[in-house]
Formats: C-alpha cells, sequence, structure tokens
C-alpha cells in the first residue's frame, strides 16, 4: 500500500506561478513513476506531466515550455512547476505513482482568475 499526500494547490492570477508537491510513503517500489493529471469539470482527467524512475519526462503539449515536473528520489516526492498559468487551467491536479501498482491522490484544487 502507498500513500499520497498532496499539496501547494491554491490560486493564482494568471501569468503566476504555483508548485506543487506529492509525497509518497508505504511499500515504495524501488523504480517507480510519478505524474500529475488533471480533471476538469465534467470531463475526465488528462495527463499533464509524468517522470520516469530514470528522471525521463513527458508533458502534455499543451504545458510544454511553462511547466517543470522534478522528483527527490530520497524523500519520494515529486514536483510539478507550474508557470505562466492561464485561467483555463483551473482544475483539480491529481497526482500519480507507478510502482508495483498504481496510485492516486485525492486532489488538490488549483483556480488561476484575475
Amino acid at each position: 500500500q502507498v500513500q499520497l499526500v498532496e499539496s501547494g494547490g491554491g490560486s493564482a492570477q494568471p501569468g503566476e506561478t504555483l508548485r506543487l508537491s506529492c509525497t509518497a510513503s508505504g511499500r515504495i517500489s524501488p523504480f517507480y513513476r510519478m505524474g500529475w493529471h488533471r480533471q476538469f469539470p465534467g470531463e475526465q482527467g488528462a495527463m499533464v506531466a509524468e517522470i520516469t524512475a530514470a528522471g525521463g519526462t513527458t508533458y502534455a503539449d499543451s504545458v510544454k515550455g511553462r511547466f517543470i515536473i522534478s522528483r527527490h528520489m530520497l524523500n519520494s516526492t515529486g514536483y510539478l512547476q507550474m508557470n505562466a498559468l492561464k485561467v483555463a487551467e483551473s482544475a483539480v491536479y491529481l497526482c500519480l505513482y507507478k510502482g508495483y501498482q498504481t496510485y492516486w491522490g485525492q486532489g488538490i484544487q488549483v483556480t488561476v482568475s484575475s
């Protein structure tokens, strides 16, 4: 079993930066991927960014060049720095952990408005 704790969401104005964190605890796989998906109201979630155990990254086209995913192996924490946020990116952001099994965080609200 793996537990995920997300933090760092909240409100921002267009163009500002927010940083999300996701810390995993429990039965951590030595080789795991972490990622972030986001869910807009009434829609299914979609991948925002993922990072592999080796540090390889994948981004949705809409966030390339603005968002940065990273991870700290020692404390099993993944980060998503979201730069130049847009109003349309207001959503619930969910942390994803893929190790022995796949786990999702509870989700964290990000609201971008002027």
